[in-house]
């Protein structure tokens, strides 16, 4: 394992955060406040409680998620494109580092800076609300999946996309719909019984219903279900993965 190649990729990309920090890390918490404030204060004013729990404080492990998700496809993406796009990617494929080597390194830093956001949020929202962490290991441990998990999944994009346009494609038009249809916002228990079934195919339903159950112990799907999916999320991107460097697809040409 050629650990200061890890390292050099790691704090490449690290640092990149801690020169636009208002960029990566402002801006999703001041949007992920916004739709605290908004939602909460909107909805929350007519719906008091969901499951027992204040509508504000249920609101926050959806919105997180939201937050992770988006940020941990956005930074991976960017930055395995960015190299493909200045042509720098062939000095990365020739270099004596692996498939696995150039994934800690890459995917390593997008997910330590979604895990960084997701607690800046947590720590934002328990200024409006009051939050009470049931499972903090079982928190901890989807946080970290998930943003391992989408960061996979952004490398993944990053690598099919061939135009600045095709990186916002995906997390616009299908993370962020199936996000806002997830529960982000709602239990689908709420849902006429036809589209509780029909929530049921939404994957984001799964991973979102298995944070917020470390929470607050409720879900809409059973824990194990919600930690299958995720682990096998993950198994799927690493899979996909696997293949794009055994093949060469979009990075030898």
């Amino acid at each position: 394992m050629n650990y200061n190649a890890i390292r050099a990729i790691y704090r490449t990309e690290m640092a990149r955060m801690m020169r636009t920090v208002v960029q990566s890390i402002v801006a999703p918490v001041l949007s992920t406040s916004l739709y605290f404030v908004i939602f909460g204060a909107a909805i929350g004013s007519r719906i008091t409680e969901i499951d027992g729990v204040s509508y504000g404080a249920f609101i926050v492990p959806g919105l997180i998620m939201l937050s992770i998700m988006t940020e941990s496809i956005s930074n991976s993406s960017f930055a395995i494109y960015f190299p493909k796009f200045s042509g720098t990617i062939f000095e990365l494929l020739s270099a004596p580092v692996s498939f696995v080597e150039v994934l800690l390194g890459y995917v390593g830093a997008a997910a330590t800076k979604s895990v960084i956001i997701g607690v800046i949020i947590l720590a934002t929202a328990s200024f409006f609300v009051t939050i009470e962490v049931a499972h903090p290991a079982i928190m901890l441990l989807f946080l970290v999946l998930i943003s391992v998990s989408f960061s996979l999944f952004g490398f993944i994009l990053g690598v099919w996309a061939d135009g600045w346009e095709k990186l916002t494609i995906v997390p616009i038009l299908v993370i962020m719909p199936l996000t806002f249809l997830g529960g982000t916002f709602y239990s689908i228990s709420m849902l006429p019984p036809a589209w509780q079934t029909v929530s049921l195919f939404n994957p984001i339903v799964y991973l979102i219903s298995g944070f917020r159950w470390s929470f607050y112990e409720n879900a809409d799907v059973a824990i194990g279900l919600s930690l299958g999916m995720a682990i096998t999320f993950l198994s799927l991107c690493l899979i996909a993965i696997w293949w794009i460097f055994k093949t060469g697809y979009k990075l030898r040409n």
